[in-house]
């Protein structure tokens, strides 16, 4: 028999604009002591969910800013709760109660992508620092929200030598550029983050340290043994990557340019063959035309430009929360 939800139930509401904390315990007595910590709290607005159920139900008609869950509830617990919160709404800050003896499943949850978590038998003297640092943080993320939302056009340039660790790095700060500005779903910046490492793959192994990707088809261990000792050695290691990143709200386009001999770019009008599909080293090219709008090579084919057209993203719908992302 599944357990039936309790419902969420909403304290006296806080200044208008102050951010909202839900708080997830099936416990009423608990409930009310946690109100009665709450009660100076400033600049908070206090809402409470009966359990782990009602709480993704509240949270699929309306996200709170951040959450407040126990760990141990007869329906959805709080581990589940945090996984489930964190795949449809990976930004969600989750904070988790422990009573004694959970330890261990705090850890878990942590793992899990809970932000933190408090022991009940110390929430009198840590509850309130807890929510103020969280409180904090949401104030700087609203401006940078704010700040991001009143953003015309970003431009950055970067010069990167032959440093794998640093060039998958700058990836993920590019494709971060771009979802700050909340124009590009979950997915969409997946797809971002892959099409953008692939060319800075080829850029860096078969662009500046000329590794041919036939090897990697044959012994991948050989393939990145020969790049580990070309970044060591001259001409290679000489070599710069320079990445153009131009991002408004209608599209962000990226111009990626190596320094090595280039390659005949015209075999990207071929067809897309099976085989490209199987290849070791042959899907960055497919990968790249496949999450692009738009691809473009200089004659020389030393220099990719990259372009994604922006749109809207759309938030996680009430699915997401019970079974976790769309596949």
């Amino acid at each position: 028999m599944t357990p039936q939800a309790a419902p969420a139930v909403a304290a006296p509401p806080g200044p208008e604009g102050s951010p909202r904390l839900l708080i997830v315990d099936d416990s009423a007595f608990e409930r009310r002591c946690i109100a009665g910590l709450l009660a100076d709290l400033d600049g908070l607005r206090v809402e409470f969910a009966a359990g782990g159920l009602a709480a993704l139900e509240a949270i699929e008609r309306d996200p709170p800013d951040l959450i407040l869950t126990d760990l141990v509830m007869p329906d959805v617990d709080g581990l589940e709760l945090v996984r489930r919160v964190r795949e449809a709404r990976p930004g969600l800050p989750i904070l988790l109660m422990t009573a004694f003896g959970g330890e261990d499943e705090a850890v878990q949850a942590l793992r899990a992508g809970a932000a933190d978590y408090l022991s009940k038998s110390r929430l009198e003297k840590d509850l309130g620092p807890t929510l103020r640092r969280a409180l904090d943080a949401f104030a700087v993320d609203r401006r940078r929200r704010m700040l991001n939302e009143r953003l015309v056009r970003r431009t950055s340039i970067f010069e990167l030598g032959c440093d794998p660790d640093l060039a998958w790095a700058l990836v993920a700060a590019l494709v971060e550029d771009v979802a700050a500005l909340g124009l590009l779903g979950r997915p969409d910046q997946i797809r971002l983050h892959v099409a953008l490492q692939e060319a800075l793959a080829n850029a860096l192994y078969h662009g500046n340290l000329e590794v041919d990707s036939e090897l990697r088809q044959e012994d991948e261990s050989a393939f990145y043994d020969l790049a580990d000792a070309r970044r060591g050695q001259e001409p290679y290691r000489s070599r710069r990557i320079r990445v153009r990143s131009d991002v408004d709200r209608d599209r962000a386009v990226f111009e990626i340019a190596d320094e090595g001999p280039g390659f005949d770019h015209r075999r990207l009008d071929r067809p897309v063959e099976p085989e490209d599909l199987s290849r070791v080293g042959g899907r960055g090219l497919l990968m790249m035309r496949t999450f692009m709008d738009e691809i473009s090579y200089n004659d020389r084919g030393n220099v990719v430009t990259l372009t994604r057209r922006l749109a809207p993203a759309s938030g996680a719908g009430p699915a997401a929360l019970r079974e976790g992302p769309a596949r």
